[in-house]
């Protein structure tokens, strides 16, 4: 049963990190954040109240408060990126999150062994291949590697922070929808902000209602994910559960190549790949 959730993981985060990255090439990334965050936050009101999730309140909720204070910043960051392209090698660093729970450990006393030390090196060779040399095929952008790392970084401590907001699956749901609420404050103030200097909140054409029920999927997609990887970490080893769902990069790049037709050049694919490796090591070490 970890394996089935850590999978379902993968498979959540995959198509979510997909979704929002197609969107942002057609809405600007706050507007989708606050959207997709904003209808996640509804429907997990909603389950909050069903469960009773309000009895699990407490001094834990301000770790929730923090995540989503950090949570909008590593999506929009992430969700450029994703937009800038190609998906197959952006998606890969985004999983570089892993170091920030594993610097908190070191933080607090413990010492990488032989293997996550290695995952920290192949990682960082992963990230300069990634970005290296622009040859030919699909170059990528200076700019989206920064933007990812900046993700990765505030996704490994939204992590962090969650993993201190609950203790229990109600717990969970109550955390993820403080975490969502602030999102959406936090999302809705940049966003005004945005629109007061100049850039849109919208297409010209307006709100595009076609793509409603993909905003959503992404909301309630990061929302599922989360939910099953906390399944798979309580029910089995969480270096199983963590191994299994940092697979997710694989479902972004495979959709990629698949609807977008993205082709990577082999200096890229190589970095993609040490990275995801990299991850791996980091997690299972």
């Amino acid at each position: 049963m970890t394996a089935f959730f850590a999978l379902a993981t993968s498979l959540l985060w995959g198509l979510a990190d997909f979704g929002g990255g197609v969107l942002t090439r057609r809405l600007p990334a706050l507007t989708v954040v606050v959207v997709s965050q904003g209808i996640a936050a509804a429907v997990l009101g909603a389950i909050v109240v069903a469960t009773g999730g309000w009895s699990e309140a407490g001094p834990r909720l301000w770790f929730a408060c923090a995540a989503g204070l950090a949570g909008p910043v590593a999506l929009i960051c992430f969700y450029k990126a994703l937009a800038l392209g190609p998906m197959g090698v952006v998606s890969p660093l985004g999983t570089l999150s892993v170091a920030i729970p594993v610097g908190v450990g070191l933080f607090l006393g413990e010492r990488p062994g032989p293997v996550q030390a290695m995952g920290i090196a192949v990682a960082v060779a992963g990230v300069i291949l990634a970005g290296g040399p622009q040859m030919r095929g699909a170059p990528v952008q200076r700019r989206a590697i920064v933007l990812t790392l900046i993700a990765a970084l505030g996704f490994g401590t939204v992590f962090v922070l969650i993993a201190e907001a609950s203790t229990t699956v109600t717990g969970l749901f109550l955390a993820q929808f403080v975490q969502r609420v602030v999102s959406v404050g936090v999302g809705g103030a940049a966003l005004y902000v945005s629109v007061r200097r100049g850039a849109p909140a919208l297409p010209a054409t307006g709100f595009p209602w076609p793509s409603l029920p993909a905003l959503a999927f992404v909301g309630l997609a990061d929302v599922a994910a989360n939910g099953t990887y906390a399944v798979a970490a309580r029910l089995g080893p969480v270096t199983v559960a963590a191994v299994l769902a940092s697979l997710y990069p694989v479902v972004t790049a495979l959709a990629a190549r698949g609807f977008l037709s993205e082709r990577l050049r082999t200096l890229q694919t190589a970095g993609a790949g040490l990275a995801l490796l990299g991850t791996v090591l980091l997690a299972t070490g």
